[in-house]
């Protein structure tokens, strides 16, 4: 089975350092949404949370060598599903993001964890 994914915007960013998770994150950036989407942020407010999948466009292509990687924080050997490694057999990543404005199609938000012009796919509500 196979599917296509079509992004629904994109990350922007001046950001040249990113950190390695959304948690430990207070980089700044805008969600610009398709103007055909547009309508779809209603309701989304300043101070909301929102969950952002997006495509890891520029990761290195997922291998069965990476079912297991060494990431560089822990030094120690783990398998992929347990890790937020940008190398994965399908490329999408999640972040929690705080909203900070909303104008029009675009989301000002921080907590970027994600390169400038990174597709996004999705945005979700956060829900505990």
């Amino acid at each position: 089975m196979t599917f296509t994914l079509t992004p629904i915007g994109e990350v922007r960013t001046e950001a040249s350092k990113l950190p390695r998770h959304y948690t430990v994150s207070d980089v700044t950036g805008q969600i610009v949404v398709n103007p055909a989407y547009a309508e779809g942020l209603r309701d989304i407010l300043p101070g909301q949370k929102i969950v952002v999948l997006f495509i890891f466009d520029r990761s290195e292509t997922f291998t069965p060598q990476h079912l297991v990687q060494t990431p560089p924080h822990t030094g120690r050997e783990t398998g992929v599903f347990s890790i937020c490694s940008p190398v994965r057999p399908n490329p999408i990543g999640l972040s929690v993001l705080t909203v900070t404005a909303v104008s029009g199609n675009v989301l000002s938000v921080t907590g970027l964890d994600m390169m400038d012009k990174t597709p996004v796919v999705d945005i979700k509500p956060y829900i505990v």
